[in-house]
């Protein structure tokens, strides 16, 4: 049981809108977003801020940050559902959904521009901010603004993982399971 009981439909109709917009038709909406769906200004500070939109990165690239985030967080959840709706999306095989749980930034699965996202990502995570090394290396592959997208990304789903561990969400039954070593 999760900390916080979810929201129950029907929804406030704000909440419904939001929630029919961000969800897969015939989807339930996410244990996440129901919790947080309880307080109606974090919900829509959350959805302000979600960076799920089209952005400066690829969808591979924006995935590759966020599973690698939520991984090194021991967000299950959370990684679990991108690993649902967006592995296959975004070609990532078998071999990469484990390596972006267990494996080092620059493992010979990535290519060398993941190989520098993966690196930001462990920096952000392990130090709070990024090494002469890596920002060398991310400055060779990406743009300012896929900098900072890249920094934001990790940052908001830092909170989206404080969120999912703080409340104890459990697993949605679709989700993916992080692999073994």
């Amino acid at each position: 049981m999760p900390r916080i009981a979810p929201a129950q439909a029907p929804y406030p109709p704000q909440i419904a809108a939001e929630l029919a917009r961000i969800m897969p038709r015939g989807v339930e909406p996410l244990v996440l977003f129901r919790t947080m769906a309880k307080s109606p200004r974090v919900f829509e500070k959350m959805f302000a801020a979600g960076l799920l939109d089209k952005g400066p990165l690829s969808l591979r690239q924006r995935e590759i940050a966020i599973d690698r985030t939520t991984a090194r967080l021991g967000c299950e959840y959370e990684w679990g559902v991108h690993i649902a709706f967006f592995a296959e999306r975004v070609a990532m095989d078998g071999e990469q959904v484990s390596a972006i749980v267990h494996g080092p930034a620059d493992d010979a699965c990535w290519a060398s521009d993941e190989q520098a996202l993966l690196a930001a990502v462990d920096d952000l995570v392990d130090r709070r901010t990024i090494t002469d090394a890596t920002w060398t290396a991310l400055k060779q592959h990406f743009d300012d603004a896929q900098i900072l997208e890249t920094i934001a990304l990790v940052g908001y789903y830092h909170t989206i993982s404080f969120l999912c561990r703080g409340l104890e969400l459990p697993l949605e039954p679709y989700a993916a399971r992080f692999p073994s070593a």
